[in-house]
């Protein structure tokens, strides 16, 4: 361990660090993605390869601690008060076997790490929107990715878990184990996931970009998208988003306190072809912004331009199995110029490969929806978990048409104050298989700082 990290003999094996609250470093180790809160464990314990993390699990067993972990802090939904943070950033170990066409991944690895790893062999893994976003986290929680519609889940596209239980065990899973499917879409309710095996699809290039459309058009832009998804093949997986541009020094002056849409398009076939399919979305009218292209899979995360800096967010959403007009002019009345609720929304449209059944054991429901309504609130920073009032508005305003909602999309909630959306996550009979695996692996709760799953009694 290094000078600037607590000695202890709780570990006696241990390569990584240990921070403790007001000792240097504590700070900078518990900061993630997410500002508006913030774990505050106890201990901190820096893993730097899968027996710390193995150690970390035993010791907070041994003393009945609660357990969190974070790889990026970007899916933060409970914050620890008390306890140990097992932190697996400094887990950076990729492997890509290219035969194979899968790759091994650390706790620790980014999407835009994997992107480039498998780039080299013409493979590209089935990764979401940022780059930032840590590849464990985001599969755990599903994994809605940029081609989703023709590839599915990434969580249907894993082969191999390596996972510390509560008892501070080691196991390797894999499909057909009891605990495999329970681990893919409960996002860290049953242990820590040191490493993932997972496969990788040959998409070198993609037809993509965003088509931004101004206030006056944007309405128009909204409803014309609507109609177009149910015209597309597979391979294109498309989402809109709309927001007024705050009027800040960061935004450009012409932008400031425009309302737009921006449409965001991943096509995974000939340029000339998605020219062709996109035509009835510039036919719209002008546009702010339009870089549809061909680009290496390298360059994919600018297709949406996620933001790439920490900052304060809470997030709600919708599943939804169909998407009327009359839906989404009641999200438009909400959320668009006059509306009540100043957010960023964004829709993303479903089905294709999302609707497979996938492995009956994979924890991920609601296969059938056809939209997910996504709602992005910006607190302030250190504002705090709870959740803001605008998001119980959205899903009245969504309630006709909601048939659950996603786990992997919900920001900003104190503990315990959305078991109800949990639940809605999953089908019943889903959620009570989980309860009843927590039970018998987890009986304690000692992984609870996220979208629980309490033990069943």
């Amino acid at each position: 361990m290094t000078d600037n990290a607590t000695q202890t003999t709780d570990f006696p094996l241990f390569t990584g660090q240990v921070f403790r609250p007001g000792e240097p470093g504590y700070q900078a180790e518990v900061a993630g993605f997410q500002t508006a809160y913030t774990h505050r464990p106890a201990l901190v314990v820096a893993a730097a390869h899968a027996e710390d993390v193995r150690a970390a699990v035993e010791y907070a067993a041994r003393q009945q601690l609660p357990v969190a972990v974070q790889a990026t802090g970007h899916g933060l939904s409970v914050a620890a008060e008390g306890g140990v943070l097992i932190t697996t950033a400094r887990m950076t170990g990729l492997r890509i076997d290219p035969e194979a066409k899968t790759a091994r991944v650390a706790a620790g690895v980014r999407a835009g790490a994997l992107v480039e790893a498998a780039a080299e062999f013409g493979l590209a893994p089935l990764n979401g929107s940022s780059p930032s976003v840590g590849v464990v986290g985001y599969t755990l929680g599903g994994g809605v990715g940029l081609l989703a519609r023709e590839f599915g889940y990434a969580a249907d596209h894993v082969r191999m878990i390596e996972l510390v239980t509560a008892d501070g065990r080691m196991r390797t899973l894999r499909p057909g184990d009891e605990l495999f499917g329970a681990v893919l879409g409960s996002g860290g309710n049953f242990g820590v996931v040191t490493a993932l095996e997972i496969d990788l699809v040959p998409v070198r290039t993609v037809y993509g970009g965003q088509l931004v459309f101004d206030t006056p058009l944007a309405a128009a832009a909204l409803e014309t998208w609507r109609q177009w998804t149910a015209t597309v093949p597979d391979q294109l997986t498309s989402t809109v988003a709309t927001l007024t541009y705050p009027d800040i020094p960061q935004v450009p002056e012409s932008l400031r306190g425009r309302y737009v849409a921006s449409i965001r398009i991943a096509f995974d076939g000939p340029a000339a072809e998605g020219e062709r399919l996109v035509a009835p979305l510039r036919a719209v009218g002008a546009r702010l912004r339009d870089d549809l292209r061909e680009l290496p899979y390298t360059e994919s995360h600018t297709i949406h331009s996620d933001p790439d800096h920490p900052h304060a967010y809470a997030a709600t959403n919708a599943v939804l199995g169909e998407l009327p007009e009359e839906a989404l002019a009641a999200l438009t009345a909400a959320t668009g110029p006059g509306g009540a609720i100043d957010a960023v929304v964004d829709i993303r449209h479903l089905g294709g490969a999302l609707a497979e059944p996938g492995s009956a054991s994979v924890a991920v429901d609601r296969r059938e929806a056809a939209y997910v309504v996504r709602v992005i609130t910006m607190p302030a920073p250190d504002a705090g978990a709870a959740v803001p009032d605008e998001h119980g508005a959205i899903r009245k305003v969504l309630a006709p048409w909601t048939i659950g909602h996603s786990l992997a999309f919900l920001y900003g909630a104190g503990d315990g104050a959305d078991d109800a959306q949990t639940r809605a996550g999953y089908a019943p009979d889903t959620y009570a298989r989980l309860a009843a695996l927590k039970a018998k692996y987890d009986p304690r709760n000692m992984f609870r700082f996220n979208r629980n799953i309490r033990p069943a009694l």
